[in-house]
């Protein structure tokens, strides 16, 4: 078997949900069926919030949305620098970039006093 296990199918997970709050115990649903107590208690929860009973964390639209954001973010910083080089370019200003080259530093022996990478 492999080191990570496939997603169970929607259909499935609503199904584990219905009867936990049917009344059957998740510690049972686990020892029925594939799934680990833990797990369908993690359904559940986000089931709760999704349906608006719990406000404890974002809805799985909400978390769909912030992973994507998070995922955008580092893309959006690297044309953010690409233009502001572009800029410094432009006014005749010499690009010195952040952080300062360490290796530069180094070869040149212009490595500041105490500087972590000499």
């Amino acid at each position: 078997m492999g080191r990570f296990r496939t997603a169970y199918p929607p259909e499935f997970r609503r199904q584990m949900v219905e009867l936990v709050r049917a009344g059957r115990t998740p510690e049972g649903r686990s020892r029925a069926f594939e799934p680990t107590a833990q797990s369908i208690w993690t359904w559940v929860r986000q089931a709760d919030r999704d349906t608006g009973k719990r406000r404890d964390d974002p809805t799985s639209i909400g978390r769909k949305q912030l992973t994507k954001l998070w995922r955008e973010n580092p893309r959006l910083r690297q044309e953010r620098d690409i233009l502001a080089k572009g800029e410094v370019k432009q006014k005749g200003v010499r690009w010195t970039g952040f952080p300062p080259n360490a290796w530069f530093a180094r070869e040149s022996k212009a490595t500041p006093s105490g500087f972590a990478g000499s």
